[in-house]
Formats: structure tokens, C-alpha cells, sequence
């Protein structure tokens, strides 16, 4: 139920303002989260902090449809040492500040919270004591409600006559206090940002009033780093350049001050509009077609200029090195080696006209027939919802099936036209992928024998997701013609993968993926233990999906890749199509609103969806045949 995610645009740079769920499977209604965080102005300034951390929150959480300012509910995770001389009184002093000062002001309440009040570790060296204390400081996280989640702005430049605008929240913006800048450097202390909340509702309103007119095409807060490193993620996000002039000649205060505000790019004939509308808002950049970053001074002279790709490295290098410390550094390594021109980005290709909802629906209305599919689930799997619901939109009768119903007889899979094994932690996983589930059928006589009538019994189709796929691999020896699918083990890279891949469907007996051979789309993936073993070298067949890089190739380079699967195959289905296995998640973006980046002129429906009505088309003509 995930409409927006941290990682935007083609190329999936993490820059996202603000979270956004659905609230159902049908309908655009949702709710918006976004966080706050201004910890080492705490240093100095605790009650300018707060104030900047909940002024955070808003200007991170603006560029989603929200209608009213008051709809934003807090969260505050306070966090001080509170054995440290002043600290106590700090808490008080801000706490009061940020209630009655701000909040109340603004309308918004802090009905929930967390305390962490040892924030102080100690440990004798040689006799001496030492201690480290955290400064009072508070990470504020904020939630609203959403009417459309679709209609959430990102900092993704488009391809557009338009210009950067940056709007600011405080009436005097600026100061180095707090800031990264000011860390790096040494620069002398100076004053934190300052924020009024008049200024931050104003700032509000004129964003809602902007988004309202369809003004504005990017968004993206400012906050650590300032100016300059907002526009450069605005542009590695758009896959390009930008041009930054700068209006005053404090270059250090106006390309790294930290004061709360947004870069917005807005069309070129709206420019006069925007700038209109909020009094303060300066024009500061441009988008640029060549991959560069320039600054150019008040008087018109060449301050920077660098490559977009080569400051990309210079911003991931940082995440490159944790991963290789942490993670296998060879996929480490492969994921910042694609950060280059050469990376085209996510692509979408369909080879078929998606069905829509609405002539399905009439179909399935026409017909009268809605085949049952068992849902199947254990201990430990949480995917069953978001199958189900994928199935219904498709015609299917889907119905709850838990193992328990199963071995205790309550219910019979003879009863079922379809079979579905869902994603999740079976049992934890403590004996591998999917190993504790698919013991459970292998151990039990009775259920064993079921599961093999069901298989072999003709008309029928199943299904095998994520950690169901592992489960069914595992059972291949009831499944005709299932002989030569792999078992799944540890993803390459040491570490669960939840991420957007791109996966194209090949030519296979598979029922769910006829007449989409040749496409290739996008589809989450979540898994730990999602890498291919064969039992014998070689053995890669019955391939009906693989994974692909940017240009469309079937490729085993992460994060394309994300579990180093042989070939990129990472499903599979039985000789005569009825069974099938992946471990990507088709069934989370059934709809075009579930996928963080898809192509513009998708409808509702996204490609997957079609895998659904295949089954569902499989099912009535064979009910029909008898």
C-alpha cells in the first residue's frame, strides 16, 4: 500500500520529502509521513531545534495534497542526558517553547511522544573517567491525512522550460548555526536559523495555493546542506544539470545556510507568479540538459562548475563505504560504479494493452464466474492482504487459507480453482527460506496427498511469491513438470533487498504471463534469500522472468540484480504453465498508484495487473472445458 517511498525518479536517488501510503485498494485516499531533525543546532540553541525540527517536518511533508495545515499530527522523540547539569531545565525551557510558542500558534498538536532520558554513556580509562553527553535534541515525525496520494511532488526536474525558485520560510533567512557548513569549516559560531510560525503558515498556504494552480512541476526542502545541495539532488534526481545564480555576494550564507525553506521548479510563464506570490522568493536556478553543476557569482563570474555524475560519487561516497564495510563490497562497488552517464535509468516496455479495471469488472459481471483461489499462509507470512486483493480486482473469489485449515481438514484445497502462496517470514525463517513451511506439508502425510491431488489435478493453477516461492520450490516433487526449479539462497549481497527493479517477462508455458512476453516493468522486491541454486550446473530452465539493467539487458550486476540470481532468471514456471514461481512482488503493484516511478501515460492499471486477468481467463475456460 506504498505510493511514494524514499527513492525517487528513473535512477532512484533517495531524496524524497515525505512518505506516502494508501489507505485501501481502491480509491487514492491515504496519509503522508514526514520527519524532522535540526540536532546539532541543539548545541548552541535547544529551543531553535524544535522549532526548526517541527518546521522541518512541514516543509518536508507540503509538497504532498494535504488540505490544511492543522491535519499535521506530531510525534516527538525528545532525547537529553538528564543526570547533565542544565539539561533538565533545557527540556523544560524547550518543551514549553515549542507547545505554547509554536505549536499552539500554528494549530498542529503533539498528541504522542517517546522520552529517551540517558543520553549520556561513561567509561574509566586508566583510571580516568570519561564521558560523552548528547545534546538536548528532539526528532519530530508527522502524519496527515491525503485525499490523493498520487498527486505528491518530488524533487525530480522535468524536461521543461522552467526556472529553480527558492522559497523561504523565515522573513530574514540565513545564518550558519547548526549547519554543516559551519562543521566542516570550523567557521566561528553563529546564530540558528530563526523561525516564526506566522511565516511558517504562510509558507504553507502559498505551497498548497501554488500546487492548486499547477505552478509547480519539483519540490524539494531545504535543510542539511543548504541551497547547493538541494539543487544538486533536485538534478540527480532529473538525470541532469542545473545552473545556480546567486543573488547576493555572501557565497558561503546563500549556498549552505540551513534555514528552512524549498526549491521549487516552476514553468518559465509562471515565474512572475511565483515570485509574486510570496514575497522574499528569489529565482536562483535553472535546469540544464548537460549533466553540470554550475554556480555563478552576483556579478556574472564563474564560482564552480562540476560534473553531475562526479559530484553524484562525491554524494554516495559516504553510503558506498558503509555498504562495503557492512554488505559484500563487490555489490557495493557495482552499485556506485552505475552512477554514470551510461545508467539510462528504469525503462518500462509493454508488448500488450494493459485490460482495465472497469472491462474486467464487466467481464467478470457478464460472465457470472468467479473462480475460488485459496490464499494460502503460515506462521509468519503478512503478503496474503495485498494478494487477495489483487486477485478480487481480477474476478477470483479469494479466500483466507491458513495452514491450520488445512491439517485440521476445516477446509480442502478440492475446493479451490487456484492456489496462492504468499510472501513474508514463515516461521521466522529460522530454517532457511520457505524451508519450515514446505517441512510442514512434506512431513504430513495427509497434507502432502492433498497438495499433490491439487497439482496434478487439471484446470488448476498456483502460484508461488516471495516467500511462497521458496516454499513451492521446495515441494517441486509434487508439482508435474516443476522438476528443475532451484531452491533460494542468501542474496549476494549479505543483506534483505527492498527495493524497485525492473523485471522482463520471456517466452514460457506460464498461464499468468501470456501474451506479455517481451515487456519489461518494474516490481518491488523483499527478500533476504532471493539467489537461484541449481542442483546441477546449468539446470537455468523453465525461465519466465529475469531480471534486466537499464538498457534492457538480462544482467547479474546488483542493484539491477538485487539477490545475484544466475542469468537474472528469478521466476520460474512448471512444463505445462499451471505453476509458477518468483520472488518479486507482482501483487503490491497491481495498480500504477504502487510503483514510485512508472512511465506518465500508464493508466490505472499497471502491466501486472494482467498477470492476474490471465488466471483468471485460464480458470473460466477450464471450468468451461470441465
Amino acid at each position: 500500500m506504498t505510493a511514494r517511498d524514499q527513492l525517487v525518479g528513473p535512477w532512484q536517488v533517495p531524496v524524497a520529502d515525505c512518505a506516502v501510503t494508501l489507505n485501501s485498494f481502491s480509491g487514492y485516499a491515504g496519509e503522508v509521513m514526514a520527519m524532522g531533525e535540526r540536532s546539532p543546532v541543539a548545541i548552541t540553541d535547544p529551543e531553535a531545534s524544535a522549532r526548526l525540527a517541527v518546521t522541518e517536518v512541514i516543509t518536508n511533508i507540503a509538497g504532498a495534497d494535504i488540505e490544511k495545515l492543522s491535519d499535521i499530527k506530531l510525534s516527538a522523540n525528545w532525547m537529553v542526558a538528564s543526570n547533565s547539569d542544565g539539561q533538565p531545565e533545557a527540556l523544560y525551557k524547550t518543551v514549553k517553547d515549542i507547545t505554547a510558542n509554536f505549536c499552539i500558534p500554528l494549530n498542529i498538536t503533539i498528541p504522542v511522544g517517546k522520552d529517551s532520558t540517558s543520553m549520556e554513556a561513561s567509561w574509566d580509562t586508566d583510571g580516568e573517567t570519561k564521558t560523552v553527553t548528547s545534546p538536548l535534541s528532539v526528532v519530530m515525525t508527522g502524519f496527515a491525512p491525503t485525499s490523493d496520494s498520487r498527486k505528491v511532488l518530488t524533487p525530480e526536474l522535468q524536461d521543461i522550460d522552467s526556472a529553480l525558485v527558492w522559497i523561504p520560510v523565515a522573513e530574514n533567512p540565513g545564518h550558519l548555526g547548526g549547519s554543516v557548513v559551519e562543521q566542516v569549516l570550523g567557521l566561528d559560531k553563529s546564530a540558528a536559523p530563526q523561525v516564526d510560525p506566522g511565516h511558517v503558515t504562510d509558507f504553507f498556504e502559498t505551497i498548497t495555493s501554488l500546487k492548486e494552480e499547477g505552478s509547480i512541476l519539483a519540490y524539494h526542502d531545504i535543510s542539511d546542506g543548504g541551497l547547493l545541495a538541494t539543487v544538486c539532488e533536485m538534478a540527480f534526481a532529473g538525470g541532469c544539470g542545473a545552473h545556480i545564480q546567486l543573488n547576493t555576494s555572501d557565497v558561503i550564507d546563500e549556498l549552505f545556510n540551513e534555514s528552512p525553506g524549498a526549491v521549487v521548479q516552476v514553468k518559465a510563464t509562471d515565474l512572475d507568479l511565483v515570485l509574486g506570490d510570496f514575497p522574499g522568493s528569489q529565482a536562483v536556478a535553472k535546469r540544464l540538459v548537460e549533466p553540470v553543476v554550475q554556480v555563478t557569482s552576483v556579478d556574472g563570474s564563474n564560482l564552480f562548475s562540476g560534473n553531475m555524475f562526479a559530484l553524484k560519487q562525491r554524494w554516495s561516497e559516504v553510503s558506498r563505504e558503509f555498504k562495503r564495510n557492512r554488505d559484500n563490497p563487490v555489490c557495493a562497488d557495482q552499485e556506485f560504479a552505475q552512477l554514470n552517464a551510461e545508467n539510462k535509468g528504469l525503462n518500462a516496455k509493454l508488448t500488450f494493452a494493459p485490460t482495465k479495471f472497469d472491462d474486467q469488472a464487466e467481464v467478470v459481471r457478464e460472465s457470472g464466474d468467479r473462480p475460488r483461489v485459496a490464499v494460502l499462509r503460515t506462521q509468519g507470512v503478512n503478503g496474503q492482504v495485498e494478494m487477495a486483493a489483487a486477485f478480487t480486482a481480477a474476478g477470483f473469489e479469494a479466500v483466507d487459507v491458513h495452514m491450520s485449515d488445512l491439517s485440521s481438514q476445516t477446509i480442502s484445497l478440492s475446493e479451490f480453482d487456484g492456489l496462492v502462496a504468499c510472501g513474508g517470514f514463515s516461521y521466522g525463517d529460522v530454517l532457511g527460506a520457505g524451508s519450515g513451511w514446505a517441512q510442514t506439508v512434506l512431513q504430513d502425510e495427509v497434507l502432502k496427498a492433498q497438495f499433490k491431488e491439487f497439482f496434478h489435478r487439471l484446470g488448476t493453477f498456483s502460484l508461488g511469491v516471495c516467500n511462497g516461492c521458496q516454499m513451492l520450490s521446495q515441494l517441486s516433487s509434487l508439482i508435474p513438470g516443476a522438476e528443475h526449479w532451484p531452491t533460494f539462497e542468501q542474496n549476494q549481497s549479505y543483506r534483505y533487498e527492498a527495493r524497485l527493479t525492473t523485471l522482463e517477462i520471456v517466452e514460457s508455458a506460464s498461464i499468468f504471463f501470456k501474451g506479455m512476453e517481451g515487456s519489461r516493468m518494474q516490481v518491488p522486491v523483499a527478500h533476504g534469500e532471493g539467489r537461484t541454486s541449481f542442483s546441477e550446473p546449468g539446470e537455468n530452465v523453465g525461465v519466465a522472468a529475469r531480471y534486466v539493467d537499464s538498457l534492457g539487458d538480462a544482467t547479474e550486476i546488483y542493484p539491477y540484480n538485487p539477490n545475484g540470481s544466475v542469468g537474472g532468471a528469478n521466476a520460474f514456471t512448471s512444463s505445462d504453465g499451471r505453476a509458477t514461481i518468483m520472488m518479486p512482488h507482482p501483487e503490491r503493484a497491481f495498480r500504477t498508484v504502487q510503483l514510485s516511478w512508472h512511465p506518465d501515460d500508464w493508466g490505472p492499471e499497471s502491466g501486472w495487473y494482467e498477470m492476474f486477468c490471465n488466471a483468471y481467463r485460464f480458470s473460466t475456460v477450464a471450468k468451461a472445458k470441465g
